[in-house]
């Protein structure tokens, strides 16, 4: 856990948890007003229940004990009229509170996950997807719980908690003594427990997602699981990963068992006390029977709320957990943010200049890129060479802003990177790798991701270009035909035509080749680059491949090794 996490959850910062608690109710300030009613209805619906057990009172003691039966009749009526108007404000509370609940849930969600699509990929290459996954969902909901829920459980507690001690006290204040001893005692048990329930939650979170994570890992993978016959090992890692998420959920219910047991206990025993005096009370003539009964109810009526209230201890310590791990993503830095008054994307040819470029990633000691100085005119196509590992893919991640260079600048047409619209920015860079993103949809839906607004002709011309003609006839559907997850049913190489046509579909300035059509044979590779060129004559082609073939006849090579870039005498082989 980072140090935030630590400082958040022991909360031995103020400052540190007033910044992560006006985060949350930054998105409960919106809905003030539905707050307001609810509260109102809340405060309707408790009045309402104290007055049934004052109606049950009154029934006994001036109806049936008085031998009255009008009055009998009159209060009947009027429990039957209490009854029926609670039910309604209780229905109508719920709906209320459902729809704000999740409003509010989403809007924290929303906010999360708005913040991880501006982290680096090196961020995602250090977290797990399952980890992420369970903060996004099961945090979030627990925080939500808290600010919502715990919210209104509070206020109808201190309600029910004034009124039934008040009423309480008119029917006797010395059996109400018994809540005075009652409660500085809960206290002592609650707050003695309160650690032990927040360490088995933020226990219980980890191994949720250790049980995420792997699924999330495993799923994909399982035709590599098959073939390597390996289907029992990983069977035996998920139940494994699920004893322990069972154990720790049990120790969790014991302990949360005794939190609430103890007190719980103690309330019985008040009440048997209260039951014994004030029975006592009865048989002597000195008190009523409907007093003894209403009294009774109270004390449990003012119990439930102090437990519910002190019980705030309990799912204080689930949502300070839930917070940190939240917090933590939120406080995750944001290496590349726009820029507060950006420059339009300029009409140049797409002119690259990268001037003393130097970065390193965060985890490593040296410098992948030491001071690399290019200039690649606009319009021309560039073949980029290097062994693995050196740096080739971060070059291009530069370039569409991925990171910012630690030391230099990166121009385009004459325009630093970090000047412009960082959105126009990335649609005007439109980069083909061979790790290929597919969503579950259409393939219509995939070729226009980046193009939604693309016409039906302009879908089917890039994938007559690409040449996705076969595949489309082998679909029922052609274009419309769904690819299911991943598009895992595709070969390596349809899944490259998909991509090469949707990067010809989003039109770019500058179209990067990341080892695109290594899934391609040459015949192929070599009529799809010939379109590449027709299609993006005068714009700026950048090529990177360990294939030969793939550099041919470009206008420009340059070859990345130990961090610097330089240029090679260029081979037009029969041009």
């Amino acid at each position: 856990m980072t140090r935030f996490f630590l400082k958040l959850v022991e909360t031995s910062d103020p400052e540190l948890l007033r910044r992560a608690m006006e985060w949350l109710y930054g998105f409960v300030r919106p809905h003030l007003r539905a707050i307001l009613l609810l509260l109102g209805l809340s405060f309707g619906a408790s009045l309402l229940v104290l007055a049934q057990p004052w109606l049950t009172k009154t029934l006994i003691d001036d109806g049936l004990l008085a031998k009255d039966f009008g009055k009998l009749v009159q209060v009947a009526v009027a429990m039957i009229a209490v009854g029926i108007l609670g039910t309604v404000l209780s229905g109508i509370n719920r709906y209320l509170h459902t729809r704000l609940s999740g409003r509010i849930l989403f809007a924290l969600r929303d906010d999360l996950y708005r913040h991880l699509q501006q982290l680096s990929p090196a961020f995602y290459g250090r977290r797990r997807i399952g980890d992420l996954l369970s903060r996004l969902d099961g945090d979030v909901a627990e925080i939500q719980r808290f600010a919502v829920d715990s919210l209104f459980s509070a206020v109808s507690s201190v309600i029910g908690l004034i009124g039934a001690v008040t009423l309480m006290l008119l029917l006797s204040w010395q059996l109400s003594l018994l809540l005075a001893l009652l409660i500085p005692i809960e206290v002592l048990w609650l707050r003695w427990m309160r650690r032990k329930v927040e360490r088995e939650v933020r226990s219980l979170r980890e191994r949720s997602a250790d049980v995420s994570s792997f699924l999330v890992e495993t799923l994909p993978a399982m035709k590599f699981i098959q073939a390597a016959g390996q289907q029992q090992r990983e069977s035996r890692r998920l139940e494994h990963l699920g004893q322990g998420y069972m154990s720790q959920l049990l120790k969790l219910q014991v302990t949360e068992f005794f939190t609430h047991a103890v007190p719980g206990t103690l309330t019985s025993l008040s009440r048997a006390c209260a039951f014994l005096i004030g029975g006592y009370w009865v048989v002597q003539g000195t008190w009523q029977l409907g007093a003894l009964i209403a009294f009774s109810t109270y004390l449990g009526m003012a119990v439930g709320p102090v437990q519910s209230l002190l019980g705030l201890y309990v799912a204080l310590q689930r949502m300070t957990v839930s917070l940190g791990r939240v917090m933590e993503l939120q406080q995750e830095p944001v290496p590349v943010r726009q820029p507060d008054s950006p420059r339009s994307m300029p009409d140049g040819p797409g002119e690259l200049r990268l001037e003393a470029v130097r970065f390193a990633h965060d985890q490593r000691n040296e410098a992948i890129l030491r001071g690399v100085d290019a200039s690649i005119p606009g319009g021309l196509k560039v073949a980029i060479s290097g062994a693995s590992g050196v740096g080739k893919s971060t070059l291009i991640d530069l370039l569409q802003r991925f990171y910012d260079p630690d030391e230099g600048r990166i121009l385009l047409d004459g325009i630093d990177l970090r000047e412009l619209d960082l959105q126009a920015l990335r649609r005007r860079i439109a980069v083909v790798s061979q790790d290929i993103v597919l969503f579950r949809g259409s393939l219509a839906d995939n070729l226009a991701y980046a193009a939604p607004d693309a016409s039906r002709e302009a879908l089917e011309q890039v994938a007559r270009l690409a040449r996705l003609d076969s595949l489309i006839e082998s679909l029922p559907q052609g274009l419309d035909s769904q690819l299911g997850e991943r598009g895992q049913q595709l070969s390596g190489g349809q899944k490259q035509r998909i991509a090469i046509a949707r990067a010809l579909l989003q039109d770019p300035l500058i179209l990067v080749l990341d080892e695109a059509t290594s899934a391609v044979d040459e015949a192929t590779e070599r009529e799809v680059i010939a379109a590449i060129d027709q299609l993006f004559a005068g714009r700026t082609r950048i090529l990177i491949s360990h294939r030969p073939s793939t550099l041919a006849q470009a206008d420009l090579e340059l070859r990345l090794e130990n961090g610097l870039l330089r240029q090679l005498e260029v081979e037009h082989h029969g041009r």
